[in-house]
């Protein structure tokens, strides 16, 4: 098979791997959807981020003004993260490599009445506008890109000093591999086969280390899906789903 991964320039993206994504995004928003469970992990993931923006940026046991908050969701989709964040009044930029996808996202957004500033660009262009933010989220992004460790030292250098960096992917084990593999897309076809390569996912060890010097790990936990009752829960386990929280240092 041809392979259509790029990394020229600044061009870090997979044809492949976008055409994917456009195809799947009609379909994200669809809770009675063939991706109700990708909705469900989205609730559920969605939890751990909000609480870690609420724990770092928040005044004891209050939760922070998200008006005074500039986040930034690299990878945006269809908006699963940005348009509820910006629902409680952050200023949320999406941006995604595919044009579909921000379109699906723009049209959700002015129906829902929630403004989220879309854009169709890479983090690569974001950095050379030379813009930093208090949150940076990079969601389920890093196992589809061809260089992998630049997209994160990107992600890492739009982070204002005392923001957060916000990670999410899956980690590369044999249980990783036997549950987001053959589980998730070939068994209960939760996902379309091939949406994943296992030789992409990234250990936790990994992200630690292309965030560089400048952040402190603050948080990480797992994610696992409970198949009797269709519910995503949080786990202290990190082998499949899971999530990482940094603060940059000031």
């Amino acid at each position: 098979m041809l392979d259509k991964s790029k990394k020229t320039g600044d061009s870090n993206f997979s044809e492949e791997e976008i055409a994917r994504f456009d195809a799947l995004a009609e379909s994200w928003w669809d809770p009675k959807g063939k991706y109700k469970t990708a909705l469900d992990f989205n609730r559920a993931r969605l939890d751990v981020i909000k609480a870690q923006i609420e724990d770092h940026f928040g005044k004891g046991n209050l939760p922070p003004d998200y008006s005074t908050l500039s986040v930034i969701d690299i990878g945006s989709g269809g908006g699963l993260i940005s348009e509820p964040l910006a629902k409680l009044g952050a200023n949320v930029t999406g941006i995604d490599a595919s044009a579909v996808s921000v379109e699906v996202a723009k049209r959700h957004a002015l129906k829902s009445g929630v403004n989220v500033n879309y854009r169709h660009m890479l983090s690569s262009e974001v950095v050379k506008e030379e813009r930093q933010f208090d949150v940076v989220i990079n969601a389920e992004v890093v196992e589809h890109v061809p260089d992998q460790q630049q997209l994160i030292k990107e992600c890492a250098s739009l982070v204002k000093p005392g923001g957060l960096l916000i990670l999410a992917t899956l980690n590369r084990t044999l249980k990783s591999y036997v549950i987001a593999i053959v589980g998730a897309e070939y068994v209960m076809r939760y996902l379309p086969i091939g949406t994943h390569d296992w030789k992409k996912f990234v250990k936790p060890k990994e992200l630690n280390e292309w965030a560089g010097d400048e952040f402190t790990l603050k948080h990480q936990i797992g994610m696992k899906l409970n198949p009797f009752k269709g519910e995503w829960l949080t786990t202290s386990s990190l082998a499949v789903n899971f999530i990482q929280t940094y603060s940059k240092n000031k």
